[in-house]
């Protein structure tokens, strides 16, 4: 009789441990708030190629659900559109504690004109892609799946230090993955005569196009700020034309 008492103590206490360590999480504030705007210069090797900005938005409701809203929109400038003409806008909608995506959209009208919506539907795991409004079949995706826009604020929620490989399930609508970023290495990024210490983390997004990723060339790297904020001042992203590079030029908090 004592032997299971002291169990059953033993249990309780583990329940009680673990819902504290949940609390703890869940008070933790965010990296980010409401308003936070960061505006970014577009370059292509070195032409000036357009703007990107990436926002927190009020939040909203998808499908009844509180939600966080994120969104980014990027723009080539009219030299870079002569031959590359990009006019494109992300939103992403997470649940309020920022644990998976309730739904992405991706919307654009340059060269490679689309008009995406995909929706997460918890109760059957599933994500279902829709283009112009034609839905593709749902595909199985993980517990806590989040979309490519998201990653970006999620990876900021994480202690980055170099060496380490954060984990976060992805999804496009079309594919599911693992996505692994890992923390490269510290580096110190000049941008205007201001020096960041920053970390680089590079997302193994290739995986989740069906594409085998490039050691020596990722598709896509992010320098975050080495301080609480980790906020993303460099990101480089390759394209079929090269790489664009968007340095941070103004931000607002």
């Amino acid at each position: 009789m004592r032997r299971r008492f002291l169990c059953h103590a033993a249990l309780v206490l583990c329940a009680l441990l673990a819902l504290a360590g949940r609390g703890d999480a869940a008070s933790k504030a965010l990296p980010f708030k409401q308003g936070e705007r960061l505006v970014y210069r577009a370059m292509w090797g070195f032409i000036p190629a357009g703007e990107a900005v990436i926002e927190v938005l009020p939040d909203t409701s998808v499908d009844g659900s509180r939600a966080r809203h994120f969104a980014m929109t990027t723009a080539t400038n009219s030299r870079v559109d002569l031959f590359y003409r990009v006019r494109e806008r992300q939103d992403s909608f997470t649940d309020s504690s920022l644990t998976r995506t309730l739904q992405y959209r991706k919307k654009s009208t340059g060269n490679h004109p689309r008009d995406v919506v995909v929706n997460y539907d918890w109760k059957n795991r599933t994500a279902t892609y829709a283009s112009f409004g034609n839905a593709e079949r749902p595909v199985e995706i993980l517990p806590g799946s989040f979309d490519p826009l998201s990653i970006f604020f999620v990876i900021r929620t994480h202690r980055l230090k170099p060496g380490d490989v954060h984990e976060i399930p992805v999804t496009d609508g079309k594919k599911c993955i693992n996505l692994k970023a890992t923390v490269a290495g510290r580096e110190a990024v000049a941008i205007d005569g201001t020096i960041y210490d920053t970390h680089l983390v590079v997302p193994d997004m290739e995986r989740l196009q069906g594409v085998v990723p490039r050691r020596d060339d990722p598709s896509l790297k992010i320098w975050f700020t080495a301080d609480e904020r980790q906020v993303p001042v460099k990101i480089q992203s390759r394209v079929p034309v090269g790489s664009f590079v968007f340095e941070l030029i103004s931000a607002s908090f």
